[in-house]
C-alpha cells in the first residue's frame, strides 16, 4: 500500500489528457474491498461519467495483485454494493456509464474482481494471473454480475463449470472463453491497456459512446432495439461538429481533431 494511503484502503484518480486512470490501492492485503473502497470507486466512476473532458476510463490495481475479492465480513450481504446516486462499477444497478472502460488484471483476481472486468468494455490480462468465481465455497453466491456475464461470455456449460465449483482457472482459458481479450507477459499488462485506452481516446467520443450503446442494446434488448435506435442515434451524431471534423479530415487524409461536440 501506498505509505500514504490509508489501512482500509483507497481508490485513486488520475487525468492524463481524455483519461482517466483509476487506481486500486491496498496492495498490503491483496487489494480485497472494502466498503471505502467500493464507495470511493463509484464516485470515480461517475466523475469518469460527468466530466466531459473524459473520454475513457483504465482500471488498474497496485501491488502484486489484482484484488483477492470483498472483505466479506465488513459487508452486508442482503444490501446492494452500489449506490443509486453513483454509477455502479459493476454496471448493473442505478446510474449506468456510457463511456468506455479498459481493466488490466495480474495476479489474484477473485470473486469481485472478476466481476469488475466483465462489467468493463475489454480487458487485459497479464500470463500468471489467476481467476477465482469462489462464492460458493463460502456459502455465497456471486452477486456482481458473474452469473449473468460469464453465461453472455462463454454460455451455459462454460460459466457453471467455473460458477459451481469455485475453482481457479488461468489467463489462457479465460482467453478462450472471451472473459479477457489479450493475454500479455507479465508487468505488461498496464502498458498495453494504457495504449488501448489511449487509442480510444483519439477517436470521436461521441461517436464511441454511441457505438457502445448500440452494441449494449443490442446485448440487452436484442437486435430489433438497436437497430430502432440507428435514426435518431444516427442523426444526433451527423449535427455534431465531430462529424463534421471526420469527414473533413478524411478528405485531407489526416487523423481526425475531436472535440466532442
Amino acid at each position: 500500500m501506498s505509505e500514504s494511503a490509508p489501512p482500509e484502503g483507497r481508490v485513486t484518480t488520475e487525468v492524463h489528457g481524455h483519461l482517466l486512470t483509476i487506481t486500486i490501492d491496498r496492495p498490503a492485503k491483496y487489494n480485497g474491498f472494502t466498503p471505502e473502497m467500493l464507495d470511493q470507486l463509484a464516485a470515480a466512476y461517475t466523475r469518469l461519467e460527468d466530466e466531459d473532458a473524459l473520454w475513457c476510463g483504465l482500471l488498474v490495481a497496485e501491488g502484486k495483485h489484482f484484488t483477492a475479492g470483498l472483505e466479506l465480513s465488513r459487508f452486508d450481504i442482503t444490501k446492494g454494493l452500489s449506490d443509486a446516486t453513483q454509477i455502479d462499477p459493476l454496471d448493473l444497478h442505478g446510474r449506468r456509464r456510457t463511456k468506455p472502460v479498459v481493466a488490466a488484471v495480474h495476479g489474484i483476481c477473485f470473486t469481485i474482481g472478476i466481476e469488475l472486468m466483465l462489467a468493463a468494455d475489454l480487458v487485459i490480462a497479464e500470463r500468471g494471473v489467476r481467476f477465482a468465481q469462489l462464492e460458493v465455497q463460502r456459502g455465497l453466491m456471486a452477486y456482481g454480475g458473474a452469473t449473468i456475464r460469464m453465461v453472455e461470455r462463454a454460455g451455459w456449460g462454460n460459466a457453471m463449470r467455473w460458477l459451481l465449483t469455485g475453482d481457479e482457472f488461468d489467463g489462457e482459458t479465460a482467453l478462450r472463453l472471451g472473459f479477457v481479450q489479450e493475454l500479455v507477459d507479465a508487468g505488461e499488462g498496464r502498458a498495453r491497456a494504457r495504449a488501448i485506452a489511449e487509442r480510444i481516446c483519439e477517436q470521436a467520443p461521441l461517436a464511441v459512446r454511441a457505438s457502445r450503446r448500440s452494441a449494449q442494446l443490442a446485448a440487452e434488448e436484442g437486435a430489433a432495439a438497436a437497430i430502432a435506435a440507428f435514426p435518431e442515434q444516427l442523426a444526433a451524431l451527423a449535427g455534431s461538429e465531430d462529424f463534421a471534423e471526420g469527414v473533413q479530415s478524411f478528405r485531407e487524409r489526416r487523423a481526425g481533431r475531436y472535440v466532442g461536440r
